[in-house]
């Protein structure tokens, strides 16, 4: 209904265009005279015949504007020259209720002079208390009340009293002056809302200290399953969140959607809401309908921040989704190597497969994502020898830092430039898918490796890819890289190439001055 305010005060030029074509010249001056509150223009016109209560198109009449407009003066012309206080606009609102919206109060008892029905209500089952309520008018509700001896204190078409519409427009005076007059409620309206709920959903941090005072409503649901607590968080208002809390509210009472407030911080990328819940105690393994979890709408929406947070709030990663994915099998279809990093360093489980049986590895050769492919093959290589060692030793082994991500270091950057040589001038065909088996690459992991290049010279990219993920193991586990190398070449019965490799990296001055003895 606040449209009323903007539709009356200023007509839009759709409104215009339509008045020009139902008024006369003078009536459209009548108009806008009484809209400006010009007394002798109103009388000029009535001189020339212009009918007093000439309507535009939304139905309104002179005394629409002039009471809209708050020009004493022009409403008392108007009533004094038989104006009719009882035309509805198009939203049903009359005379009395426009007073009683806009709180003019001296023009409410000119009309209540002229006979106008006090009880009057608009389309929607707004009265003139109502009108008040949900404009903040504490005189006017006062006037009504104990002058008037009128009894307004009933629900609109959507069951809102006049307390719920002071509440949820954030009018504490309002609030306090109905507290007074015992017009205060806890009922709920036709979408079962109390007032605790209106102001939550609004962010009326003021309003709402003061509704908490007056019962234990606090975790009522409305029809939604909605708590105040809930619509406070999914409206982003922080302030009454904390008071929500402060209070007792229950942070894991879920709506009918199955959408908690930690879904909707993870899609809108909230990182300070989603911290507060967390620390309130939210369940951050809680499901949606469509099974997914706050970190699967993290990845979803590629919010890193607040992914992080769940991770290291010790959220469950392996929540499979309703497509029967983790989060890691998003990150993969994304391409996002940060997220898969993250989600890699939290131990996801790289061996669940999705509804068309993929894994993480798998999405991500389907979608052509090279690095993520790479990234999870090595962390699948990674934590295969981590479970052999069963943490005997300390990992890393080295000063190597753990991480999946491609290597562009300076302290391996000659290493990978042998490497590079090795795959596009040195080895054969099928050379690098045995030297693949003799570094115990699975079937998957080679398949995932040689699915995004094809043709005849193809294997030379699968070739070096194959052994900078080697590399990234090696290095990890503190293994000496040329002997590695060296012993692999030999067993694939390439003995002049191994020995041309040892020779080639010894010669160098790198920061691995590893030689085979």
């Amino acid at each position: 209904m606040k449209e009323i305010t903007n539709s009356i005060l200023k007509d839009s030029s759709r409104d215009e265009k339509s008045q020009l074509e139902i008024l006369l010249p003078d009536e459209k001056i009548f108009h806008n005279a009484a809209k400006a509150g010009e007394v002798s223009t109103l009388e000029q016109c009535l001189s020339r015949n212009v009918q007093i209560n000439i309507r535009t198109e939304s139905d309104r009449t002179a005394l629409h504007f002039a009471v809209a407009n708050q020009s004493e003066n022009a409403v008392s012309f108007l009533l004094n020259h038989n104006a009719r206080v009882d035309i509805k606009d198009k939203h049903g609102m009359d005379a009395f209720l426009l007073a009683a919206w806009f709180g003019h109060l001296n023009i409410l008892k000119l009309l209540v002079e002229k006979g106008v029905d006090r009880k009057s209500t608009n389309e929607e089952g707004l009265n003139a208390l109502h009108c008040a309520a949900q404009n903040n008018k504490t005189k006017v509700v006062e006037y009504i009340v104990n002058d008037l001896q009128l009894d307004l204190n009933k629900p609109t078409e959507k069951g809102k009293m006049p307390y719920h519409l002071a509440a949820e427009n954030g009018h504490l005076e309002m609030v306090e002056a109905l507290r007074k007059l015992n017009y205060n409620t806890q009922k709920k309206d036709k979408e079962g809302n109390t007032p605790l709920h209106l102001a939550a959903w609004n962010g009326h941090v003021t309003v709402l200290t003061v509704l908490l005072s007056e019962g234990n409503l606090i975790n009522e649901e409305n029809e939604e399953g909605e708590t105040a607590f809930y619509l406070a968080a999914v409206g982003g208002h922080h302030e009454c969140v904390t008071s929500l809390l402060g209070a007792g509210s229950d942070t894991n009472i879920l709506p009918k959607s199955n959408t908690s407030p930690l879904h909707v911080a993870a899609e809108r990328g909230d990182h300070s809401l989603a911290s507060m819940l967390i620390d309130a105690g939210a369940d951050c393994n809680s499901q949606n309908k469509r099974k997914e979890s706050p970190l699967h709408l993290a990845v979803k929406y590629q919010h890193m921040p607040i992914a992080q947070l769940f991770v290291e709030s010790m959220c469950d990663v392996n929540i499979l989704d309703e497509r029967n994915q983790n989060p890691l099998h998003l990150a993969a279809e994304l391409g996002k190597a940060d997220l898969v990093e993250l989600l890699l360093k939290a131990n996801t489980d790289l061996k669940q497969r999705d509804k068309q049986g993929k894994t993480p590895l798998g999405v991500a050769a389907r979608v052509n994502h090279i690095i993520i492919a790479d990234m999870i093959i090595k962390a699948e290589r990674y934590y295969a020898w981590k479970e052999v060692i069963q943490d005997r030793l300390p990992i890393p082994t080295s000063n190597y830092p753990l991480t999946f991500k491609p290597d562009h270091t300076t302290q391996t950057s000659q290493l990978r430039t042998t490497l590079w040589s090795l795959a596009h001038r040195d080895l054969k065909p099928k050379d690098w898918k045995r030297l693949a088996n003799q570094w115990h690459f699975t079937e998957e992991q080679i398949k995932g490796i040689e699915e995004q290049w094809t043709g005849a010279k193809s294997y030379k990219e699968h070739g070096h890819r194959m052994l900078l993920i080697w590399l990234h193991g090696i290095l990890l586990t503190g293994t000496n890289p040329v002997k590695a190398l060296y012993e692999a070449l030999v067993n694939i019965e390439q003995n002049n190439l191994a020995e041309k490799i040892r020779k080639e990296i010894n010669g160098m001055q790198s920061s691995q001055k590893c030689t085979v003895s």
